[in-house]
């Protein structure tokens, strides 16, 4: 388990790797649901989203968590060298770039925007490594809900990019204005 912060409000925050056999029929229940239709896994099966995680799992370049709140698990938390995936063929990769996908999908309703409160935790724990310099992220064009928050988040949008399993949309986040929105306590 690795802790990342108390959240004031809200509980513990804490990300655990994906364990692939323990964790697929969880990541599935996620994956397949409407509204998580961005993920692009809702026709998978329980075996190919476990075999999926098994691939990510023995890749040094990728990293799947799940997200925890008080121990409940809330989400899917991914992180990716850009320059060894998809992504990194689409944009000029710079030095300390590192990607992320996000999926919440909480057990149940808590106060206030659930990932408000949760992004900063994460883009954190994402820029622990001095090396990391800007978070790229992709979502896909038509998620509005994402977008949105990115923008909220700081985020600068850059091109629209076709990837292998969608439109995206390609936005930036530096270290330095994630440190000026959110300075260290």
């Amino acid at each position: 388990m690795i802790h990342l912060e108390r959240i004031p409000g809200l509980g513990e925050l804490a990300l655990e790797p994906v364990r692939p056999d323990r964790h697929a029929e969880l990541l599935h229940g996620w994956v397949v649901r409407p509204r998580n239709r961005f993920w692009g896994m809702g026709s998978h099966t329980v075996d190919e989203v476990r075999e999926i995680y098994a691939f990510v799992d023995g890749l040094d370049t990728h990293h799947a968590y799940l997200i925890r709140l008080d121990g409940e698990p809330i989400g899917l938390f991914q992180t990716y060298q850009p320059e060894a995936d998809p992504v990194g063929e689409r944009y000029p990769v710079q030095p300390g770039d590192v990607g992320t996908h996000l999926l919440l999908d909480a057990p149940r309703a808590y106060p206030g925007s659930l990932t408000g409160s949760v992004f900063p935790a994460l883009i954190r724990f994402l820029l622990r490594d001095p090396a990391a310099r800007r978070v790229v992220v992709e979502p896909d064009v038509r998620n509005d809900a994402m977008l949105r928050r990115l923008r909220i988040e700081g985020f600068t949008f850059g091109a629209d990019i076709d990837m292998p399993d969608k439109r995206a949309r390609l936005a930036f986040l530096t270290r330095e204005r994630f440190e000026a929105d959110h300075p260290a306590a």
